[in-house]
Parts: structure tokens; C-alpha cells; sequence
């Protein structure tokens, strides 16, 4: 029972830093201490939990089931901890957090508008950008921030929720242009590109051998406003990739409908990320665990 979660920190950490040098990087080890504790978990469990190549490492199927299980026993770990501490300190004070503007707006905000009720001695500055902000010049508490991590020298990171991306288009462009079945097929299609500073964004399929198909979209709408390319699609300019949690109104609604569904989706992770400290406060350990509880559920 003692040996139960050894290795599982570093398995999870792996998987959410991206590979095992960021892993090693944030857990101030070296990347051979993180390979050969995966390694030896990976005896333990007779079961392969990472592909690997020279460069990357990617989770198998099995590892994909036993890391979801891994992250959520963490949290509990984590929830009761922070549980204990809230029966000795009131979650009250001052805190500073970044995110992006849409997804904060839809996901984010009405979370944190409970934890504000719950505790009226806690203050909120929530700031909304979609670019990447320095936590420590510009005094910030928290972050959270989507897609792989850049450089995290100085930071602490945790997955809170994973997005899942789908191709969609309006039933009434369906009907006249024919149904997507296959990658291929959207050569004869219009498509919604999102693109930032001029440079369109590739779609990503992930396959199940593990490697992922890059599709460049060739298109004549480009936003860099996900709810706008939304827009566009419902009113049948063609069709995007966006993340389920925005579109679900619009799908619900008949005004949306997914399209190459036997296809894996797309998914990443958002991640909250906070200055590197030995104590981390109980206020941002509130909104950490209340972000990672919650957060999978609004994105459904």
C-alpha cells in the first residue's frame, strides 16, 4: 500500500508538462530520474504507459486511461488537503488572475463568481487577454493558459480540464455541399481558419497509431476570434474546428452539426500556472482546485 502512488507524480507530471525534460525541469530533477520512474512504474504495472521515440513520448491508450485516473486521485489528494486548511483559515484576500478572453469569459468566470459568494472576504481582479502575460512583472497570482506551455522557468503548472476540438458546419451548408467523411474531403469545402499575427493555424487529427495528421486548411475567411469563426459557420459559410464547449448552444440549438465524428479529436490541455512558492496560499489553492474540479464539467 505504502508503494501505491510511487512513481504516480512523475507519470502525471509527465503528461502534462508534455514530455519527461519539462517534467524533469518543473520537478527539479533530471530527465533520466523521470524516465527511470515511469520505467520501474511501468514494471510495476506490466503495462506500457508511454510511446517513445528519440525526441517525443506520447501516452498509449492504456496510459491515457490510467493517467485520468491518476490526475483525479491527485485531486482528491490535493481537495482534502485543501479541505483541512480551510477548517483552520478563511479563504479571504486579494487575488490577481490572467486568462483568456473568451474561454475565461465562459468557463472560467461564472466558476469563480460561486467561489466569490462562498467566501465574501476573498477579492477577484480578473483580467481577460488572450496574450501570454509575465505572472511575476506585472503581479499577477494566478494564470491559466491554453494549449502546450512555453517556457515555465520560475512557475508551477497543473492541468485543470482538457479541451475537445470537433469539425462543424451548418446543416443547411451541409446539405448543399455534402458531408466530410473523410480528412480528404475537405479539399472540396469551404473552411473558417483561425489565424493570429497572419499565420493560419493547422488543424490537428490524432490517430491511433499515435501519429498525428496536420491538415492546412486553404480557406478565405480567416478570424482570430473563435466566437466569430462560429458565427460564420452557423450561417453557413463553411465549416471550422472549434472547441465543443463553445459550440454546444449552437449545436443543442440544430443551428451547428459536427462532422468526421469517428475521427479522434483534437484535445489539449488548459493549465493553471502561478509563481513557484513552498507555501501556496489557500486562496489560490481554492480557485486551483474549484478550476480542475469543475472545469471538465462546463467544457463537456
Amino acid at each position: 500500500m505504502n508503494d501505491m502512488l510511487n512513481g504516480i507524480p512523475e507519470f502525471v507530471e509527465a503528461v502534462e508538462a508534455g514530455g519527461f525534460s519539462a517534467a524533469a525541469a518543473r520537478m527539479n530533477l533530471s530527465r533520466s530520474a523521470i524516465g527511470k520512474t515511469i520505467a520501474k512504474l511501468e514494471r510495476r504495472l506490466s503495462v506500457r504507459l508511454f510511446h517513445r521515440t528519440t525526441r517525443t513520448q506520447s501516452l498509449t491508450d492504456e496510459g491515457q486511461a490510467f493517467y485520468e485516473r491518476c490526475r483525479r486521485a491527485l485531486d482528491e489528494i490535493q481537495s482534502g488537503e485543501a479541505m483541512l486548511e480551510s477548517g483552520k483559515r478563511e479563504v479571504a484576500g486579494r487575488l490577481r488572475i490572467s486568462m483568456p478572453v473568451l474561454f475565461g469569459r465562459r468557463c472560467i468566470a461564472p466558476l469563480l463568481m460561486e467561489l466569490a459568494r462562498a467566501h465574501p472576504n476573498l477579492e477577484l481582479d480578473l483580467s481577460f487577454s488572450d496574450r501570454i502575460v509575465d505572472l511575476l512583472d506585472e503581479g499577477f497570482d494566478l494564470a491559466i493558459r491554453n494549449g502546450p506551455l512555453r517556457d515555465s522557468t520560475g512557475l508551477t503548472a497543473r492541468s485543470v480540464a482538457r479541451h475537445r476540438m470537433v469539425v462543424c458546419a451548418s446543416p443547411a451548408y451541409l446539405a448543399k455541399r455534402g458531408t466530410p467523411q473523410a480528412i480528404a474531403d475537405l479539399e472540396d469545402h469551404d473552411l473558417i481558419a483561425y489565424a493570429r499575427a497572419g499565420e493560419v493555424k493547422s488543424w490537428t487529427f490524432p490517430q491511433a497509431n499515435g501519429v498525428d495528421i496536420e491538415y492546412m486548411p486553404k480557406t478565405r475567411l480567416r478570424f482570430d476570434d473563435l466566437e466569430v469563426m462560429a458565427d460564420a459557420a452557423a450561417v453557413g459559410m463553411g465549416a471550422a474546428l472549434l472547441p465543443c464547449w463553445l459550440i454546444r448552444s449552437q449545436v443543442l440549438a440544430g443551428n451547428l452539426s459536427t462532422v468526421l465524428t469517428d475521427l479522434s479529436g483534437l484535445t489539449f490541455h488548459a493549465h493553471a500556472v502561478w509563481p513557484q512558492t513552498p507555501h501556496l496560499p489557500l486562496k489560490t489553492r481554492a480557485v486551483i482546485d474549484l478550476l480542475a474540479a469543475r472545469l471538465p464539467q462546463v467544457m463537456e
